[in-house]
């Protein structure tokens, strides 16, 4: 058994949020280089020199890339051979956001409750997803998510005859219903199979997958191409401006599911594409 004491998830956690809000990945910042190098529209070249000009004034002032610094998404994957001492798991994560929140002068967006709406005013609590695995690591994935991305992310149970053409169908859809909303270019999580909300989980999921590092399984990673080209050629582009590239990728991951089922989940991620990674 390895212990973890609760003060170095904490450090940890804190020092992922602040770096998620001020640092693009390297995989993301090369997809719009990529993406500025391929557009042919005028004005959404334009858009994405000002997003990679934004990304490099943030990184060198230590500034947010967004002014909306997101809810905090933490997934968890925590070894069956490892014990958190000195406190609580999840307290030792909140107190991390709560200290990043404080320290980098990150906007106060989260509220008590979706009713109420009492403005927490230190980020938390973070939305929390734990996975036991083998091992002993602790592997924490932080994402700072924008409400413009997630307020336009949708989950339909499909009845499983309407097969791959009704879940690409599903996903245009989606995509080109949110339009200019989610600050486009987007990377585009799908989650199939499961439950309803295991295919949303999965569509989370698949956002932390780097660009350019495709599912394992051929036939995914074919119909992840196939519908990269459909959504570019929605011809949206960047902040809605038109254009050749509307995403940046489209990462799908799947699960076991019950055979009348076929539960789909779309999660878009904006152009601020925010996450950070490590193993404790």
């Amino acid at each position: 058994m390895r212990t973890i004491d609760a003060a170095t998830v904490t450090e940890v956690v804190a020092g992922l949020c602040e770096e998620a809000s001020f640092v693009l990945e390297q995989n993301v910042h090369s997809a719009f280089q990529r993406a500025y190098q391929e557009e042919i529209s005028p004005l959404s070249k334009d858009v994405l020199a000002q997003i990679l000009a934004n990304s490099a004034i943030a990184a060198e002032n230590r500034l947010p890339i967004c002014q909306d610094t997101g809810i905090i998404l933490v997934l968890i994957e925590l070894g069956q051979d490892v014990h958190v001492s000195g406190g609580s798991l999840y307290a030792a994560i909140n107190q991390g956001v709560r200290n990043a929140s404080q320290k980098c002068y990150l906007r106060k967006s989260i509220v008590n409750d979706p009713i109420e709406r009492t403005n927490t005013k230190d980020n938390t609590p973070a939305v929390i997803h734990c996975r036991i695995v083998d091992g002993d690591r602790l592997k924490i994935s932080l994402m700072p998510k924008s409400a413009g991305s997630e307020n336009v992310s949708t989950v339909k149970v499909l009845n499983p005859a309407d097969g791959w053409p009704g879940i690409k169908k599903f996903v245009l859809e989606t995509v080109d219903q949110a339009g200019p909303n989610p600050c486009p270019p987007v990377i585009v999580g799908l989650g199939i199979g499961g439950t309803m909300e295991k295919a949303a989980l999965l569509a989370k999921e698949a956002l932390f997958r780097p660009i350019g590092r495709k599912n394992p399984t051929e036939t995914i990673t074919h119909l992840e191409d196939e519908l990269l080209d459909a959504v570019n050629k929605l011809g949206i582009g960047s902040m809605s401006r038109g254009g050749r590239i509307t995403a940046l990728a489209v990462h799908i991951e799947v699960f076991a599911t019950h055979m009348s089922s076929l539960p789909v989940a779309v999660n878009l991620l904006c152009c601020a594409a925010r996450y950070k990674t490590t193993e404790i």
